[in-house]
């Protein structure tokens, strides 16, 4: 038996770099997705990166976004604003484009600025796995397995991680008896989450039987999984994970939710909650959560960046995992990116750090897997 090869030296960053930059969608995180590509656009280096913006339409249809590419050409400001970059301009044939950039002269990265559904779920993962191109972030499994809330906590639970108390059932085996055993089992209040969203679409918080039935109806709007989850009384934090076989993180940060819980409208529309970054927390417990978040990542099969979400009960049970994220926002306000600034890492440095990944773990995999 030869002798086995278990280091490698990694990537660099070649000098140019053809960037595909997916958005948009066909997810209820379509609007999230354009105003964090724009500014992923605006951040990119065009000394540096060849700049495709190609937007995903919400019926699916992909479109060379002909307006953005034409401002990048002319060194135009793009609107970084809340209505983002614009999916309109010439269709596209996706798998036939992606295979001919990815056999170009010119190292290409796609770089998928996709949240939900049909983009951080596994799907468009698969495809650019077909088409032979390196991209961002976690391949098809990790992606797949994250994204579902329920597959997540299983096998987070299999792993050891400590989680809040859960349940989740299908929408075919909802039924009244199994919804008093649940209200029963985790107690009232408790929160409903569609498995397959993100953003805190779909989330809502059931004080009685008759709010958990519409807790229930409202998320089933989502997906045909519904999570129910106990209410934890705790710190809310999150940490920023980088990298492929050597996991780092970033400093902690904290959240203060302005509505009674951190949801869609607290997070995108409002911008009244509160972050604090990096979080109060002494160095034991920075390095305990560090420790926890790089074990979630790995045990998920997550590859170039995450972002974990965790509860911290300071008189019970430590650091609660919540959930995962392997494409967090990228807007101005979101916690992954304002994490790395505060970690020592600029807005560019970090995208210039996950495109290296994308080739890194492109070239580690070579074509033979």
């Amino acid at each position: 038996m030869s002798e086995l090869r278990l280091s490698r030296r990694p990537v660099e960053l070649p000098p140019r770099v053809r960037v595909i930059v997916l958005f948009g969608g066909q997810s209820a995180e379509h609007e999230v997705s354009r105003v964090s590509a724009a500014n992923v656009v605006s951040a990119l280096d065009p000394q540096r990166y060849e700049i495709v913006p190609i937007g995903i339409g919400r019926d699916g249809t992909w479109m060379l976004s002909e307006r953005t590419r034409a401002q990048l050409d002319a060194g135009t400001p793009l609107d970084t604003s809340n209505d983002g970059l614009e999916t309109g301009g010439p269709v596209m044939d996706a798998l036939p484009e992606l295979r001919a950039a990815a056999d170009s002269a010119i190292p290409t990265v796609v770089l998928p600025v996709l949240h939900g559904p049909n983009g951080e779920d596994g799907t468009v993962q698969g495809l650019l796995e077909l088409s032979g191109t390196a991209y961002v972030g976690s391949g098809v499994l990790g992606s797949a397995v994250a994204m579902d809330k329920a597959m997540a906590k299983t096998v987070l639970s299999a792993a050891g991680i400590p989680q809040a108390r859960f349940h989740s059932a299908a929408r075919w085996a909802l039924n009244e008896v199994m919804v008093g055993d649940i209200i029963s089992d985790l107690g009232l209040p408790l929160f409903i989450k569609p498995a397959n969203m993100g953003s805190s679409v779909g989330v809502s918080k059931a004080r009685s039987r008759t709010e958990v039935l519409a807790g229930i109806e409202n998320a089933l709007i989502h997906d045909e999984i519904v999570i129910f989850e106990e209410t934890i009384r705790g710190r809310e934090l999150e940490i920023g994970v980088l990298g492929n076989e050597s996991p780092r993180v970033s400093v902690p940060g904290e959240i203060i939710p302005a509505a009674e819980f951190y949801n869609y409208d607290d997070k995108y529309r409002d911008g009244a909650a509160k972050t604090i970054v990096p979080a109060d927390l002494d160095e034991e417990l920075t390095a305990t959560m560090g420790r926890l978040a790089i074990s979630t990542f790995r045990a998920l099969r997550a590859e170039g960046l995450a972002r974990v979400d965790m509860f911290l009960e300071e008189d019970g049970r430590g650091f609660l995992v919540n959930e995962i994220n392997t494409f967090p926002g990228f807007t101005p306000i979101s916690m992954f990116p304002m994490l790395w600034k505060a970690t020592g890492m600029s807005y560019s440095e970090l995208l210039d750090e996950m495109i290296r990944l994308a080739l890194d773990r492109h070239q580690r995999r070579g074509p033979q897997h």
